[in-house]
This record gives C-alpha cells, sequence and structure tokens, in this order.
C-alpha cells in the first residue's frame, strides 16, 4: 500500500514537474517572439512574461533595461542626427551667398579690361574665399565636437604664451582695418590644463566675432583672479539692446543677420563646446555698450617645463 501511495505522489510529481517544464519552454518561445517583434518595429512595449519562476523574472528585468538602454541611445543618435542636418541645412543657406558673389565677380574679372579694375575683384574673390574657408572649418570643427568618439587630450599650456602668438596672427588684418586693440596680459605666467589647438581656435573665434559684430573697438585682457586665469574679450556693437545674452552661445545665434554674411553662426557655440572640455566657463554680457566674453579656467601650480 506505501509503495502504491509513494507511486502515485511520485506520478503526480512528475506531472506537475512537466506541466512547468511546458510553461517555462512556452515562456521562453514568447519572450524570443516578443524580442523578434521589438527589434522590428519602434514600440515601447516591454517584454512581459506570465510566470515568474527558474529566473524567468529577472531575464525580463535585464532585457527590459537593455530595451530602455536601447532606447536613449536612439533618441539620443537622432538628436544629434537632427541637429547635424540642422547644421548642414543652415550652412547651405550660409555658402549660398559668397558662392553666388564669387560667380559674379569672376565673371567680371573675366570681362575686365584694366588691370587696376581686375585687382579689385581679385581682391574680392580672395575675400569670398577665406570666408567659404572659415565657414567649412567652422563646420568641420563642429561635426567633430558632436561626435561621440571625440577625444581632446590636455596638457600643461601657458595661456599667456598662446594668447599672444594667437593675437599676433591678426596684426595685419587689424592693421588693414585701422583697428589699435586695447591689450592687457598680466606677466605673470599662467598655467592650466588644456588643448593647445583647442585654446587657439576659442580665441580665434572671439576675436573673428569681435571683427564680425564689433565697432572696430576691441579689449583684450588676461589676468589671474585667485585661482582662476580671467580671459576677456570685448568689442563695443551698435545695438547692443538687441543682442539677447543668454542665446550667444547657442549655434546659430546671429544678433545682426546684415553683419553675419561671412558667418555660420556656430563660432562662439564651438568656444563654449571647446572651453568646457577643457574645464573652462564662459559667460557673456553687456555693459555701456560693450559686448563682452569671460572665459575662467583653473590655475596649475607652476613648474618648470
Amino acid at each position: 500500500m506505501i509503495v502504491i501511495i509513494v507511486i502515485v505522489l511520485l506520478i503526480i510529481l512528475i506531472m506537475i514537474l512537466a506541466g512547468m517544464l511546458w510553461k517555462y519552454q512556452r515562456q521562453m518561445k514568447d519572450i524570443c517572439r516578443q524580442i523578434a517583434f521589438l527589434r522590428e518595429h519602434d514600440s515601447n512595449m516591454m517584454v512581459t512574461t506570465q510566470i515568474r519562476f527558474g529566473g524567468i523574472e529577472e531575464l525580463a528585468e535585464k532585457l527590459n533595461e537593455l530595451l530602455l538602454e536601447r532606447r536613449e541611445r536612439k533618441k539620443e543618435s537622432d538628436k544629434k542626427e537632427e541637429e547635424i542636418a540642422e547644421v548642414y541645412t543652415s550652412l547651405s543657406h550660409d555658402i549660398r551667398t559668397p558662392l553666388t558673389s564669387l560667380d559674379g565677380y569672376f565673371q567680371l574679372l573675366e570681362e575686365s579690361k584694366d588691370e587696376e579694375e581686375k585687382q579689385r575683384y581679385l581682391q574680392v574673390i580672395q575675400e569670398r574665399i577665406r570666408s567659404l574657408k572659415d565657414m567649412l572649418e567652422e563646420l568641420f570643427t563642429y561635426t567633430k565636437l558632436q561626435s561621440g568618439g571625440y577625444q581632446m587630450e590636455l596638457e600643461r599650456c601657458r595661456l599667456g604664451r598662446i594668447l599672444k602668438e594667437t593675437i599676433f596672427s591678426y596684426y595685419e588684418e587689424w592693421m588693414a582695418l585701422g583697428i589699435q586693440p586695447e591689450i592687457y596680459i598680466t606677466e605673470e605666467e599662467l598655467e592650466m590644463e588644456g588643448n593647445v589647438p583647442a585654446l587657439k581656435r576659442v580665441i580665434q573665434n572671439l576675436i573673428k566675432n569681435g571683427l564680425d559684430h564689433g565697432r572696430n573697438k576691441i579689449r583684450i585682457r588676461l589676468e589671474r583672479r585667485q585661482e582662476s586665469a580671467v580671459l576677456s574679450f570685448e568689442n563695443m556693437v551698435d545695438g547692443a539692446e538687441k543682442i539677447e545674452v543668454e542665446h550667444v552661445f547657442d549655434r546659430f545665434y546671429k544678433a545682426d543677420e546684415a553683419r553675419s554674411r561671412s558667418s555660420t553662426g556656430l563660432g562662439l557655440s564651438i568656444a563654449k563646446e571647446l572651453t568646457e572640455r577643457m574645464g573652462g566657463t564662459i559667460e557673456a554680457g553687456i555693459q555701456d555698450g560693450w559686448f563682452i566674453v569671460e572665459i575662467r579656467f583653473p590655475i596649475q601650480e607652476s613648474r618648470s617645463f
């Protein structure tokens, strides 16, 4: 009698286990079907289960975590693609003006018989080509910064030396425009962790912004304030009240479209991105008709190079 009871219990146990195994296999197949569906369709659905034993619940939780991460990455990727598409669209519009102008001046150059007139046309053509080169360089830099794989190598830099070298490269341009910038650079050697090409690009973009939008009055200053190296760029502007200071670092922002034909509106946005990647901060303001951009970098303790 006892043997029969044991056999019956074993049979019942086997049937229960068989039923559980059947449910387990059915649930696994259902999870596979859900995953296949989610791979092929843009859906916010999550993996669901009907049973909670045998690690099925934990498996579903991990799969849902992966799905959420995948959706977040896709959102970020889509956003970057939209931003880059917007950049190309805006840049195409900006490039059209100098390209159209170039075509016109090339025709005038071909038709002109006067050597002095030809030289004047050549100078205009060269200026338009430089503008196009600057625009394409800004696009290249901006696209590179938006790339997830972009890496900036930092090293100890002497900010004053880099500032002097970059300012000097604009000497001829300032002289041609009759500009005498007011420049103050502290004699103290201010060292920081930065990237030399990136620092030069930041300085160049801020100087170019002053040339494009200012009234040929420029002030550049580098000094120490407590534990920070403070670099400020100031230029006198017309219609200062029209400048939306809170938006000047937004890409494509142009306070004065009429005086921005050679600009993509990416210069200050790039300057901000590069500054922050080097651990600095950048702010803008208006004071007594002067547009002011101030950059701060933490100072590193001096050491011999």
